[in-house]
């Protein structure tokens, strides 16, 4: 008797959770798209066309469109499960990504990822230097920043406690004026725009912003990269610099990020990014750690030519004395000489560059 309880209990169970299944509708799977591109590369050139295959798979129900996206922008909506699109010239260096939403007609959404990199399309011309002249550069200084302006000569120092702003005397190396920066802060790079002095600070977020003439600090703005490096301007724009790829271009007056260029060769992105100078439409960059400069061009961000200064280091030696990297580079843009120094040298030169075969 028990055993014929404990059976029609089982089959009653099982016959309602029968009625309970049957009586729930089966749950649609998502929509997966297979994203293929040709040529079949993860890194590309700037220029290149590039043909996005796609082929979704519904798996059950109907598909009722599929939309491509490339870096967020709409390519081509299809009711196909299988479709393409051509990229007929890539005009971006960085990474990509591509995108398929499929939707099915139960509503149903899947999303699929591709992505890819552009690279430059031309080889770096490299150049050298010759030294033209040399001038006393006072070996406390931890150059940031290197500005000419006006004939004036400008630089920022860093490290915390003795990061400071100078007018100094390129013949002598004499300071002529200074505002010293208050000691929880890291003095980096400096531009110099309509009569104000723009300095940037290693990792607290903040541009100071001063009279030309009398040094006075009259402005501050913060920026959302978590450090600031190097720093120049174009005539209508900032351009500043964070250690990494990227060129960040911001409005002097409302101090908004206006675009972000990546830095690249031939072959991929150029980082640490550091010290700037704008001149004749191009974008000078120290490389950190390096005794190479780069020259950038600030519409497309591909490097137009590498400067090797390695020698310059050797011409400074003294064990009694160290020194540190290569930072400073600027140009006297009412007659087109090239100066450079770098962290507690003892000179500043002016370098004439010659191109190397």
């Amino acid at each position: 008797m028990r055993f014929k309880v404990i059976a029609l209990v089982v089959i009653g169970l099982f016959l309602l959770t029968g009625i309970s299944c049957s009586n729930t509708p089966k749950k649609s799977r998502k929509p997966v798209a297979q994203i293929t591109l040709q040529p079949k590369k993860k890194k590309l050139a700037l220029g290149d066309s590039v043909r996005i295959e796609v082929t979704v798979k519904v798996k059950d129900g109907e598909l009722d469109k599929a939309e491509l996206f490339y870096d967020n922008q709409l390519l081509k909506t299809s009711e196909e499960e299988i479709f393409n699109f051509t990229i007929s010239k890539l005009n971006a260096l960085g990474k990509h990504q591509i995108k398929v939403v499929s939707t099915k007609q139960d509503g149903e959404e899947g999303v699929s990822f591709q992505t890819f990199e552009v690279l430059s399309n031309q080889e770096p011309e490299l150049y050298s230097y010759e030294i033209v002249n040399t001038y006393p550069h006072d070996t406390n200084h931890f150059t940031q920043g290197l500005e000419v302006h006006e004939n004036q000569f400008y630089e920022s120092t860093g490290q915390n406690g003795e990061s400071s702003i100078y007018r100094f005397d390129l013949q002598s190396g004499k300071v002529l004026q200074e505002v010293p920066l208050d000691k929880q802060y890291f003095g980096e790079g400096i531009t110099i725009v309509n009569n104000k002095i723009f300095q940037l600070t290693y990792k607290a977020q903040k541009c100071f912003v001063y009279d030309l003439n009398s040094f006075a600090r009259i402005d501050s703005f913060s920026y959302n990269t978590a450090e600031g490096w190097g720093l120049t301007h174009d005539g209508e724009y900032l351009i500043k610099t964070d250690g990494s790829e990227f060129l960040d271009f911001v409005n002097p007056e409302t101090f908004q990020v206006v675009k972000r260029i990546p830095v690249y060769d031939d072959k991929g992105p150029v980082t640490n990014l550091n010290e700037l100078e704008y001149y004749e439409g191009y974008v000078y960059a120290n490389i950190w750690q390096t005794n190479f400069a780069v020259k950038i061009d600030p519409k497309t961000g591909q490097i137009a030519a590498k400067i090797d200064f390695s020698g310059l280091m050797s011409v400074m030696y003294n064990p009694s004395k160290p020194i540190d990297v290569l930072n400073g580079i600027a140009f006297n843009k009412t007659n087109g000489k090239m100066y450079v120094t770098g962290k507690l040298w003892p000179n500043l030169f002016e370098v004439k560059l010659t191109k190397k075969d």
